[in-house]
């Protein structure tokens, strides 16, 4: 992209509707990037209009099964970011033809253009996970890097921010719930990072600020257990609620009956992920592949994540809380 304007860049976002979508666009869309969002459903994209100025941002369909509308959607950009990702299996959506299969046609579509490509993974990608989710996000990795040796791949802990679907689904529990469940007994560590961190993070990959056929770990500043992060919630929605732990073949029992419903809370796969941790790994550490690598100080959960819980309150007011 030598000799070009950040206006002249035509950036394909797969998944851009999404979460970290969302937060991606907006950040590509200050830096004056023509935006194509690539979608299942582009009727449903309006909401990213107002992201940027009139004509900057433009919503197209595309389905990472099928291999032509990704390369419909790769057309005339020159740099390719792929945020697809689902947490449970429904129908054709399987974790196989969405991590795996799906992330390769993103990557054959960069590779055949020269475009470069941007990949976002999850921490919890490994060949020998417990979980399905895990081994798919594997493979998927993997089939990026064969097509375009060249890829950034980024791997986020939990992403937290205003429409999480982490700390908002607890506090929501919470509100309606004296019981709250401790899955392994709540020892599982996390490393939660900032939607914005991770977005900044996703955007200096495309402008090539970082390695190229690298994997880069994000986490936040702090780790902290299942159990840990449950009681910031109920510390920060002021609530008192009971905690009860479930041995994991416990967990897996009930998640066998919740994967039926709708957007099912739980499921087996689920809770097979949550018997490994979500960390940064030493070796993405020592070897500077962490989103300080990205010039990037990553924000607190502290800092953030009351500004939006303040709804599940009793009384509905903002407070700042002190740092557990």
């Amino acid at each position: 992209m030598t000799g070009r304007t950040t206006f002249d860049t035509l950036v394909t976002v797969y998944g851009g509707s999404g979460f970290l979508g969302r937060h991606v666009v907006r950040a590509l869309a200050r830096r004056g990037y023509r935006i194509r969002v690539a979608v299942r459903r582009p009727e449903l994209a309006g909401h990213l209009q107002p992201l940027g100025r009139v004509g900057q941002i433009h919503a197209v369909q595309a389905n990472l099964r099928d291999p032509a509308s990704v390369e419909a959607a790769a057309r005339d950009a020159q740099v390719l970011i792929n945020l697809v990702g689902i947490l449970f299996e429904r129908g054709r959506q399987r974790f196989s033809a969405i991590h795996t299969l799906g992330a390769e046609h993103v990557a054959r579509a960069a590779s055949a253009r020269g475009a470069r490509l941007v990949h976002v993974s999850a921490i919890g990608a490994d060949e020998g996970s417990p979980s399905l989710y895990g081994r798919s996000k594997a493979a998927g990795e993997r089939a990026v890097l064969a097509a375009q040796a060249s890829a950034v791949i980024l791997r986020p802990s939990i992403i937290f921010g205003p429409e999480d679907d982490f700390f908002n689904r607890f506090a929501a529990l919470a509100r309606i719930s004296p019981v709250l469940p401790l899955i392994g007994g709540g020892t599982t560590r996390f490393q939660p990072v900032f939607v914005g961190d991770v977005a900044a993070a996703v955007a200096d990959a495309a402008e090539g600020k970082v390695r190229g056929g690298t994997v880069y770990e994000l986490g936040g500043p702090e780790v902290r257990t299942f159990k840990e992060l449950i009681h910031f919630v109920l510390r920060t929605i002021e609530r008192r609620r009971l905690l009860v732990p479930i041995p994991f073949f416990a967990a897996r029992i009930q998640a066998s009956l919740l994967q039926f419903l709708p957007k099912p809370p739980l499921t087996p796969d689920q809770v097979a992920m949550l018997a490994v941790d979500n960390v940064v790994s030493d070796a993405a550490k020592t070897e500077g592949r962490t989103v300080q690598a990205f010039g990037i100080e990553p924000e607190a959960m502290q800092a953030i994540v009351p500004s939006y819980l303040w709804r599940f309150r009793r009384s509905g007011q903002f407070r700042t809380l002190p740092t557990v």
